[in-house]
């Protein structure tokens, strides 16, 4: 299809439906016109028309003086003769001006359908020419399309708000192979340190640190490696669901995670609706999901507090913990692959970052809402929504 079809076909289409209809009125307007005129004819009496005025005191008459002899008043066979004759001059006068007017209606209704279809797309055409100029480096231009909030005017904030999402998951990726290439890095570097360091001189306690170290890098990258497949595999979707008791499940990740809360000084209390509650979802992403939240909110966490996790169909599920202070306009970052507070890379020992993104994507998965907010003392409070929870009723009591 070439470019400018669209404006010609509507310009022809609207401009020959315009024709069309004005050809049409013409006509019967003219016919009409030729009726009337016959029948005023008709009606004027005989030697009405050789008496019609020509001047002030005078009459002419219209019959040809050869026709007739001098002195002698035409006849009634000439009065009809010369009525038919003026019907048909003006008649056919009466079709030129006609003919003519079509052609001039015609001619501007084609030219103004053209201009007009023209500036109707306009827009259309400054979305294409976007369209083409988008790359990788041009993310960042938009259409904005001022004018009044019509068809064209919504395509276009569509089109733009589509670019702004596009833009954000390109940095998102971006940021997300800068930090992971990061991340993995690391841990190799170390080794290899350790390595060259170590084995330069070596000794049973070199080897013995060599050994160590080793192994806590490697264990390392092997969480580090986890969390990214568990990441990918959310945001790619569940292949399979099944009824989940998520009421067992909670309570089965908090009793593995009491020993690392009672050596870190911390209380984790659990409170869980009488009803069981069941989503349908993957009970292995469901079980990481619940214990990357359990884990985070005792990890980020000081001695002698707390950990508190709520379950209910009201409210979902709630994990709260105290903690170190969290800027309320940071919490979102949170959420973001390998973001941390303070500074943006610490910790990694203890984790690779990718605790609440991973979270994050299994919740989508399961076409849930998570929400975090950060607690006024210290800490924060993740809150988590599954389809599966609008099945129970409300109002149910804690145990």
């Amino acid at each position: 299809m070439t470019r400018g079809s669209v404006r010609t076909r509507m310009t022809l289409l609207y401009g020959g439906v315009f024709t069309v209809i004005t050809l049409g009125a013409l006509i019967v307007a003219q016919e009409f016109q030729v009726i009337a005129v016959g029948r005023n004819l008709q009606d004027m009496p005989q030697g009405a028309v050789s008496e019609m005025p020509c001047g002030p005191g005078a009459t002419c008459s219209i019959v040809p003086s050869e026709s007739r002899s001098a002195g002698a008043q035409p006849g009634p066979e000439d009065s009809l003769d010369w009525t038919a004759e003026i019907q048909q001059n003006l008649v056919d006068s009466q079709r030129v001006i006609t003919l003519i007017t079509i052609v001039v209606i015609a001619v501007l209704a084609f030219a103004v359908c053209w201009w007009l279809t023209g500036r109707l797309l306009r827009p259309l055409h400054r979305i294409t020419a976007t369209a083409r100029r988008l790359s990788l480096s041009t993310l960042h231009e938009r259409i904005a399309l001022s004018g009044s909030q019509d068809e064209l005017k919504e395509l276009a904030d569509t089109f733009d708000a589509m670019l702004d999402r596009l833009e954000h998951a390109v940095a998102s990726q971006r940021r997300f192979v800068a930090n992971a290439s990061h991340e993995l890095r690391t841990p190799l570097a170390i080794q290899r340190t350790a390595i060259e360091v170590g084995l330069a001189n070596p000794s049973p306690e070199k080897i013995s640190w060599i050994r160590a170290e080793l192994l806590r890098n490697t264990q390392r990258s092997e969480r580090l490696i986890e969390g990214l497949l568990v990441l990918a595999q959310g945001e790619r979707g569940l292949d399979t669901q099944a009824p989940v008791e998520l009421s067992v499940l909670v309570e089965q990740v908090v009793a593995e995670h009491q020993p690392a809360a009672e050596r870190s000084g911390i209380t984790a209390t659990v409170s869980i609706a009488t009803r069981p509650v069941i989503v349908a979802g993957d009970e292995v992403m469901l079980h990481r999901l619940v214990a990357n939240l359990v884990q985070n909110a005792i990890r980020h966490n000081h001695p002698g507090g707390h950990v508190q996790v709520a379950l209910s169909p009201d409210t979902g599920l709630v994990v709260r913990n105290t903690g170190p202070h969290v800027p309320p306009d940071r919490v979102d970052e949170l959420f973001e692959p390998f973001r941390r507070l303070d500074p943006d890379r610490t910790g990694s020992a203890g984790g690779a970052g990718l605790g609440l993104s991973i979270v994050a994507a299994i919740t989508n998965a399961h076409h849930g809402a998570v929400h975090a907010t950060a607690n006024p003392d210290g800490g924060l409070s993740v809150t988590v929504t599954l389809p599966g929870f609008a099945a129970f009723a409300p109002h149910e009591s804690l145990r």
